[in-house]
């Protein structure tokens, strides 16, 4: 029962424009606690600051509609799901000041920004960096449609997360502690944006546990960005 999304043929905001391709992303930024309350649930501070980490393109896992598709789960991992809203980048920009920022996005979209919790919880007790817990195969399972980004409602969006039929994500974009603009301005002035690139807006509060059987259900609510993945253990190459 829980491999069935219901989908209007024909929504009033979504898109799916040629040039969108996750794929073809160069990188992929995640913000690091912009939620208050998923900063609380894991007993870590709130940065004062735009904080942020990278995913490599080879996590990347888009949707299909017409076939389920699945996150893999290493046997040494635990795994977590972490729902986000994603802006893709529709021009290159550096040094982007936050008044032009939005100017910069080709629309929005929604991914999961998988994590291997105790991997990474390993690797902050050695002060290592958490590539390795965010960066496997298929750890960011992403839509494959977008939303334009004058009918996205950027201060009442509302996210939400469901494993098995049952709710463990939701919330506003509006609860984000640092806004897309101020953002998409602070990583810029690090590192040049360019065309595709995707940028994780941070996870509200709710993120848990998947395993093998596991069947996630995801969403922008009031939108058609709604996406379906399973949950395996991946097969260990010898």
């Amino acid at each position: 029962p829980f491999h069935t999304i219901t989908i209007s043929r024909s929504p009033p905001h979504c898109l799916m424009p040629s040039s969108y391709n996750p794929l073809s992303a160069s990188k992929i930024i995640c913000l690091l606690r912009n939620y208050a309350a998923h900063a609380h649930e894991l007993k870590n501070p709130i940065p004062g600051n735009v904080v942020f980490f990278l995913k490599p393109p080879s996590s990347i896992l888009v949707h299909d509609p017409q076939n389920l598709q699945y996150i893999e789960s290493p046997v040494y991992c635990n795994i977590d799901h972490e729902v986000e809203l994603v802006a893709v980048i529709g021009k290159q920009g550096r040094d982007i000041p936050e008044q032009q920022a939005l100017s910069h996005v080709k629309g929005f979209t929604l991914g999961l920004d998988i994590t291997a919790r105790n991997l990474q919880k390993n690797a902050k007790t050695n002060a290592h960096p958490w590539a390795e817990s965010k960066g496997f195969d298929t750890f960011l399972p992403i839509s494959e449609k977008i939303l334009d980004t004058d009918t996205l409602d950027l201060a009442k969006a509302k996210l939400f997360l469901k494993v098995n039929g049952a709710e463990r994500q939701r919330a506003s974009t509006n609860d984000m502690i640092y806004s897309v603009s101020e953002i998409i301005s602070a990583v810029s002035k690090i590192m040049t944006l360019q065309e595709n690139d995707l940028i994780l807006t941070g996870t509200p509060a709710g993120v848990g546990r998947l395993v093998p059987g596991d069947v996630v259900q995801a969403g922008i609510e009031d939108t058609d960005i709604q996406i379906e993945f399973g949950v395996r253990q991946r097969e260990e190459q010898v």
